[in-house]
């Protein structure tokens, strides 16, 4: 006798009018009149072996700032801007981690995934709270309750396209890059969306330094379990890995590992996200364009045809 495979219920999602828009909402607060939002909590992601700190932060809109998943917010951190006395500090932008009806289901709030940027003087190898990142502190030392001044939301380019419920999406995420991943998957996996079933095959590449950093480590797993036929999850620890000549693992390895299959899901029209620190780019630009070449492929053509179809999306930062 076997006993098939039973997903469990999904969560039930309101308003579900939120489904209804053509078009993604975009704007709606702008930088000189900035909607007032209320911080509802913020947890450490992140073990202690992590180097740095990464928080989850949950913000009350009131449904006043809806979104879509891949978009951003803006923060405007309080107090003024050194560099232009009595006025007040530049956006900074955010990534949104969670979905149009935010983590408690019900449309009213927003997710950040946030990691506080401290700044070390090389010379003396102590921190310097002068240099600190302003936004990043600010939010990751907020309290439940505390105000926020939000913009947006903003973004096109990581937006979840939904014209066919069985596409295939690759994923590949440096750090806190993986927010707008967590939208999709929670999306796909978690929430009972009556317009959207998920029947595709969602692929995530992490990276991060060690086991200590993952972030929504325990919910990716969960997945992985319920729906192993339409989720895939790897993670590359650069500093606890190593890739096939030795060095550390890095999320670029891990593409030249499964390239062969990346390649024929991009040849049958899947969709490819990059979402993370500039600077893993260029490694992953190289490593693609090595395996393109090793299969006598032009990766400029490639890469041109693939912008051409709308499959390449990049979000750095």
């Amino acid at each position: 006798m076997s006993v098939q495979q039973v997903s469990k219920p999904k969560v039930g999602v309101s308003p579900l009018s939120l489904e209804d828009a053509k078009e993604p909402p975009l704007h709606l607060y702008k930088n000189k009149e900035p909607y007032t939002a209320t911080i509802v909590s913020v947890e450490r992601l992140v073990g202690l072996k992590a180097p740095g700190e990464t928080c989850h932060i949950v913000i009350d809109h009131g449904g006043n700032v809806p979104y879509w998943e891949g978009q951003s917010y803006g923060v405007i951190p309080p107090g003024e801007n050194p560099k232009k006395p009595g006025s007040p500090h530049n956006v900074r932008l955010y990534s949104i981690a969670s979905t149009r009806y935010g983590d408690s289901f019900d449309g009213k709030t927003a997710s950040l995934c946030v990691r506080r940027a401290v700044y070390y003087d090389p010379q003396t190898g102590k921190e310097d709270p002068s240099k600190n990142g302003v936004c990043s502190n600010f939010l990751c030392d907020s309290k439940p309750g505390d105000k926020v001044q939000i913009t947006g939301p903003s973004g096109k380019i990581m937006l979840l396209p939904e014209d066919n419920p069985n596409a295939t999406h690759i994923m590949i995420a440096t750090g806190t890059g993986v927010a707008p991943f967590r939208g999709y998957l929670r999306r796909m996996f978690m929430e009972s969306v009556p317009t959207f079933k998920f029947g595709g095959l969602a692929w995530l590449f992490l990276g991060v330094a060690n086991g200590d950093s993952l972030l929504y480590d325990e919910e990716f797993s969960k997945y992985l379990r319920e729906y192993p036929d339409n989720f895939r999850y790897d993670r590359a620890l650069s500093r606890e890995q190593k890739n096939r000549s030795g060095g550390k693992m890095y999320v670029q390895d891990k593409i030249e590992e499964y390239s062969d299959e990346i390649f024929k899901l991009l040849d049958g029209g899947a969709h490819i996200y990059f979402c993370g620190l500039k600077g893993m780019m260029p490694g992953i630009q190289d490593t693609l364009k090595k395996v393109a070449e090793q299969r006598g492929e032009s990766w400029d053509e490639k890469l041109s045809q693939l912008k051409k179809n709308k499959q390449w999306h990049v979000e750095v930062y």
